[in-house]
């Protein structure tokens, strides 16, 4: 299967790849609450600090996470340019008509830092082990098979439609179609392309889950023996949670200032 969109740099040697996959999503889904949580402006560099290390430490190359910030990047761009201008009341300069005030430079600084770092971290969690590997994780946790399964099979047939619908535009191109000329027979194709796209795919869904159920879909043997975990496993779980428990904590005690203060 190709399942590569995350998971091309698995087989890394670092210590965050051989980690044991249980422990690795708990340790880094519970520093992506912490994160989440975060209101004091003086916890976002150590937030950065983390983050940056925790990504050192991967041994994932820089180009990996910059691709993938690529479309997260626009709706920051879209955030920067509004928040400001329209969050609070404290006004620090007037441009024009329009004012920029301090409550909304906050609130922008804390949701970029706090974007930045979440998705981050979470490509960290799907970037140092193969993907059906963390599903394989996520189920021996306890999350319910058949979600297990969407996902997967989401992740799996988002490459087969892509493929089909780049297939299909080469032979529209090639027919004569001009997907940037905008007209009514224009809108008449694409409206075409996506209803076949949605045809095929519910097609295909019935034909995969016909192919599951004969080779025996829903009696597969359970994987929480699969996986083994040592003591340097645990030990860097409890490394990970009392970062976790330290961002709260200094959350609570020193972000009430801020939290007054966007109110």
């Amino acid at each position: 299967m190709k399942l590569g969109i995350v998971d091309e740099y698995s087989d890394l040697g670092s210590l965050l790849h051989r980690w044991e996959p249980r422990c690795k999503l708990i340790g880094l889904m519970v520093l992506i609450f912490a994160f989440s949580f975060v209101r004091d402006l003086r916890m976002l560099l150590a937030m950065v600090v983390v983050t940056i290390t925790i990504y050192i430490i991967s041994k994932l190359p820089v180009s990996f996470i910059l691709r993938r910030l690529r479309y997260p990047s626009f709706f920051l761009l879209v955030v920067v340019l509004i928040l400001p201008f329209v969050s609070g009341q404290t006004i620090v300069m007037s441009i024009g008509p329009l004012d920029l005030r301090q409550e909304g430079l906050i609130a922008v600084l804390l949701v970029v830092t706090r974007f930045l770092s979440i998705l981050t971290i979470g490509l960290i969690l799907f970037g140092t082990a193969p993907f059906l590997t963390t599903i394989k994780a996520m189920r021996a946790l306890g999350l319910p098979a058949i979600l297990a399964d969407m996902v997967l099979l989401s992740l799996r047939y988002l490459h087969e439609i892509g493929s089909d619908l780049q297939k299909m535009q080469t032979s529209m191109s090639l027919r004569g179609y001009k997907k940037h000329c905008f007209s009514t027979r224009a809108l008449n194709v694409a409206a075409w392309l996506g209803g076949s796209i949605l045809v095929r795919s519910y097609e295909r869904s019935e034909w995969v889950y016909k192919a599951m159920i004969l080779r025996g879909y829903g009696y597969a043997p359970t994987t929480r023996g699969e996986f083994q975990t040592n003591s340097r496993d645990v030990i860097t779980l409890g490394v990970f949670l009392l970062i976790a428990i330290g961002f709260i904590t200094g959350d609570i005690l020193y972000g009430r200032g801020v939290a007054a203060l966007l109110q």
